[in-house]
């Protein structure tokens, strides 16, 4: 769901990525920054149509949704690093799943209340706008919080770029094999998001689920392979189980992964200098000498 409105209703999408940028600008810079989001949500309005009195109330929403995910994960101790389960678990709860509920609230009750949305058309609005602004979350803020933290150079290690390179090619083939054959191969993308996040973790599961949800909303909108033949409600439906399965899919395992190997890694370091301390504390050792 746009955070806008026409002339004659809405303009629905399943993937809204300003509510991933908006809740990626304050865990990156802070709440001072939230006039920039009013800002933006007024401008994706006056593009799509006129501005209306009406729509203080969407302005209001949509900057209070973001702003309110943030505040829940600072109350929690979120880490933008996504370096445990918990913030993982954080992101999805916290910051998509509940923080997008004020959006999609006040949005879909002002434009009940003003006239501009059918009665019989308030649920599915709501679902809609909710999830393409959850989605926006999920998909969008890990791969702001990844690209952040990109830094040169990267591994050198061959192996490692042969296998990245792998991976990119298989994603160019079986993402697009996936989500446009007829044949309902949606499954295959699962793989392909578990040997990222295995592999990767968040550096390579974030850019994957994002090229899934984009693939996938493609073929939604021109109605082919495991989307034809479907209504509009079937194929909303079917895209968003697979871009919030593919997302949390991602996000998490990547979140879990990076977790035991900073586990692991701070056990070495422990068993280290544990071994100093053993070297430095351990008498010195005599030689023994016999008498003649």
């Amino acid at each position: 769901m746009t955070d806008g409105s026409t002339a004659d209703g809405v303009i629905i999408t399943p993937l809204w990525p300003p509510t991933g940028v908006a809740l990626s600008c304050l865990l990156l810079l802070g709440l001072r920054i939230w006039p920039g989001i009013t800002l933006g949500v007024f401008l994706s309005i006056v593009t799509i149509g006129p501005f209306r009195a009406t729509d203080v109330g969407i302005l209001a929403g949509n900057t209070l949704a973001p702003v309110c995910a943030y505040l829940l994960l600072r109350r929690v101790g979120f880490r933008i690093a996504l370096d445990r389960l918990r913030d993982g678990v954080a992101l999805v709860f916290l910051g998509a799943l509940t923080g997008m509920l004020i959006s999609a609230s006040v949005g879909t009750a002002v434009l009940t209340l003003s006239g501009r949305l059918p009665a019989g058309s308030v649920w599915p609005t709501w679902s809609a706008w909710w999830t393409g602004d959850a989605m926006g979350v999920l998909v969008v803020t890990p791969l702001i919080l990844v690209l952040r933290r990109a830094r040169l150079p990267l591994p050198r290690d061959p192996r490692r770029w042969a296998e990245a390179g792998a991976l990119t090619v298989t994603a160019f083939v079986v993402v697009p094999v996936a989500t446009r054959s007829p044949l309902c191969l949606l499954f295959l993308v699962f793989p392909l998001l578990i040997w990222a996040a295995l592999r990767f973790q968040l550096a390579g599961a974030a850019p994957c689920a994002l090229y899934v949800s984009v693939l996938a909303i493609t073929a939604a909108i021109d109605r082919v392979g495991p989307f034809a033949h479907h209504s509009f409600v079937e194929v909303m439906i079917g895209l968003q189980a697979l871009n919030g399965s593919a997302a949390l899919t991602a996000l998490l395992l990547a979140a879990i992964v990076t977790e035991q190997r900073n586990i692991r890694h701070k056990i070495e370091q422990a068993c280290l200098e544990l071994a100093e301390v053993v070297t430095h504390l351990a008498p010195p050792r005599h030689g023994h000498h016999t008498r003649e």
